[in-house]
C-alpha cells in the first residue's frame, strides 16, 4: 500500500476529517521546539478500534507509526523523525472516563484524557488521584503512563506505575490486550502492565487505564522554609518523616538560581525570601486525620527544625489560595527557564544521601568548564530525583552543539559516579538515547532489545526512540 493509498484508507476507517496531511506544524515539534520532524500524516481515532484499525493498516503498509498524547514531553519521544514516511497517531480524542468504581477506588480513563480532567473527576466524586506535575493542565494520562511520570507526590503516592492497575494496549499489528482489570493481586504470569509502562510508544499503543483512586485528606499544610544547604535538607527531610510519617507528600528542593528566575519572569509568584538564602524546601503534609492533630505535628516538626538550626525560616500557609501561590512559585521554574533563554534540562536521579555530594562535585566541575552558565537546580529531594538544569549567560538564546555536549557529559558522568540514573521521570526519548548506551549495563540494554525484538519484530513503533536497535 503506497502512502496515498493508506491514507485514503485511514480516512475510510476514521473519518474524512480525522486524518490530517497537510498544516502538520503542531505536531510535528514538541512544545519548546527543541525536537522538529515531518510527518506523512496525523490519524485521530476517537476509539481503541479506531486505533487497532490504524495499526494494521500501517503495519500492512510497512509505516512506522509514532503515538502522541499532549506532546508536553521534555525528551522528543512524540515526534515524528525527518523522513516525512511515519503517521504521527493522536490521542486526543480518546478523552471519555470509562468507570469509576466506588467500592474498588478506581478510575477508568482513556488515554487521551488530560490530567487535570482526571484529577477533577476524581474530586467530584469524593477521590484523589495523586499524580500532580506541571504540565497537568495539558499533558495525558497516556503520555504519563508511557513515560512512567512521577511528580510532586511521588514521595507518598509513588510514580505512574504504582498508580495504574490495568491498561488497554493496542499491539503494532492492531490487536487488542484488554487489560483493564482493577485487581490488587494478579499472579497469573508476567507482568504486561508494567512492561508497557514506561515503554514510551514502542511496543505497543496505550488506550485507557484503570487508575487507583485515594481517600482525599482532610487535613493539609504546606510550608516554604529557607535551608543553609543541600545537607541540611536532607536532616529536614528526616526530620518530616520521622515527625508527619505518611502524611509527607510532598517535599520540593530548591536553587537561589531557580527562584531569581520565577522572581524575575514572574514577580507576582515569587517566594517569599527567596532571594535572602542558598536553598528553599516546600514542604506538604496531606493527612486523613485530625486537622488540629495533624497542624500540631506539622508546627512541631518546623520548630524542632528551627531549633536544630536545620532551617533559618519559614512561612506556613494559612489558606488555600496562599497554599496554591507557594506552589505556583515551584512549577513557575521550568517557564521562568523559558522565557530567559538557552538552558538544558537534566531530569536525573540519585541515591537520596548522596545528593550534596552530587550537587558540590557537579557543579564545581560545570563552573570550572563554563563559568559564565547559571545552575538551576530543583526537584523532588524526597524520591531522589532532581532537575539538574543548566541555564546559558543573559542574553543567550542558544548553547552551541559543543557546550551541550561537554555540559551533557559532564553531568552523566556525575551522575554515573553517584551511582544515579540519566532519566527519572521524562524517559529517554530520542534525546538520551547515546547515554543510554553508554550507561545502561550491557545485558540489561540486550534484553531490552529482546522485548523488542519480540513485541514488535519489524521495529514500527516509534523506531529511534528509547532504544537503538543493532
Amino acid at each position: 500500500m503506497n502512502p496515498v493509498d493508506l491514507i485514503a484508507h485511514l480516512r475510510s476507517v476514521l473519518g474524512p476529517t480525522q486524518v490530517l496531511s497537510a498544516d502538520l506544524a503542531a505536531h510535528e515539534a514538541d512544545w519548546r521546539g527543541i525536537y522538529r520532524g515531518r510527518a506523512l500524516a496525523v490519524a485521530r481515532p476517537h476509539t481503541t478500534a479506531g486505533v487497532a484499525a490504524t495499526l494494521a493498516a500501517c503495519a500492512a503498509a510497512g509505516v512506522s507509526v509514532v503515538t502522541q498524547g499532549g506532546n508536553t514531553g521534555l525528551v522528543g519521544g512524540a515526534v515524528p523523525d525527518d523522513s516525512g514516511t511515519q503517521v504521527v497517531l493522536s490521542t486526543a480524542r480518546l478523552n471519555r472516563v470509562r468507570e469509576l468504581d466506588r467500592h474498588n477506588q478506581t478510575l477508568t480513563v482513556e488515554a487521551g484524557c488530560i490530567l487535570q480532567s482526571v484529577q477533577e473527576a476524581a474530586a467530584a466524586a469524593g477521590f484523589l488521584f495523586p499524580l500532580s506535575l506541571a504540565a497537568e493542565g495539558s499533558c495525558t494520562i497516556g503520555g504519563n503512563l508511557a513515560s512512567n511520570a512521577g511528580g510532586t507526590q511521588v514521595l507518598r503516592h509513588g510514580n505512574e506505575r504504582d498508580l495504574c492497575l490495568g491498561l488497554e494496549v493496542v499491539t503494532p499489528d492492531g490487536r487488542v490486550w484488554e487489560g483493564l482489570s482493577g485487581l490488587r493481586k494478579d499472579n497469573t504470569g508476567y507482568d504486561l502492565r508494567n512492561l508497557y509502562i514506561g515503554s514510551e510508544g514502542t511496543l505497543g499503543v496505550i488506550t485507557a487505564a484503570t487508575l487507583k483512586l485515594f481517600p482525599r485528606p482532610v487535613a493539609q499544610s504546606t510550608a516554604w522554609v529557607a535551608v543553609p544547604s543541600a545537607a541540611a535538607a536532607l536532616e529536614l527531610l528526616a526530620l518530616a518523616r520521622e515527625g508527619l510519617g505518611a502524611s509527607l507528600s510532598g517535599f520540593e528542593l530548591m536553587g537561589s538560581e531557580a527562584l531569581a528566575l520565577v522572581a524575575l519572569h514572574f514577580p507576582a509568584f515569587k517566594g517569599p525570601f527567596s532571594g535572602d538564602t542558598p536553598w528553599c524546601v516546600l514542604i506538604e503534609q496531606s493527612a486523613e486525620g485530625s486537622p488540629t492533630q495533624a497542624r500540631a505535628l506539622f508546627d512541631q516538626l518546623l520548630e524542632q527544625a528551627l531549633e536544630r538550626e536545620v532551617i533559618t525560616d519559614a512561612v506556613i500557609a494559612e489558606s488555600i489560595d496562599q497554599s496554591n501561590r507557594l506552589w505556583h512559585a515551584r512549577e513557575s521554574i521550568p517557564l521562568a527557564q523559558a522565557k530567559e533563554g538557552a538552558n538544558l534540562k537534566h531530569d536525573i536521579a540519585v541515591p537520596i544521601s548522596r545528593i550534596p555530594a552530587f550537587i558540590e562535585a557537579t557543579d564545581r566541575a560545570l563552573r570550572d568548564a563554563l563559568p559564565a552558565i547559571r545552575l538551576i537546580t530543583l526537584g523532588h529531594v524526597g524520591d531522589g530525583n532532581l532537575h539538574y538544569n543548566i541555564q546559558g549567560p543573559p542574553g543567550a538564546s542558544t548553547f552551541d552543539e559543543a557546550q551541550a555536549a561537554l555540559i551533557s557529559r559532564v553531568v552523566y558522568d556525575s551522575v554515573a559516579a553517584h551511582g544515579g540514573s540519566i532519566s527519572a521521570e521524562h524517559g529517554i526519548g530520542q534525546s538520551k538515547v547515546r547515554e543510554l548506551r553508554r550507561t545502561k549495563s550491557p545485558v540489561a540494554l540486550a534484553l531490552m532489545r529482546d522485548i523488542k525484538r519480540a513485541l514488535d519484530p519489524r521495529n514500527l513503533l516509534n523506531p529511534g526512540r528509547l532504544l537503538e536497535l543493532d
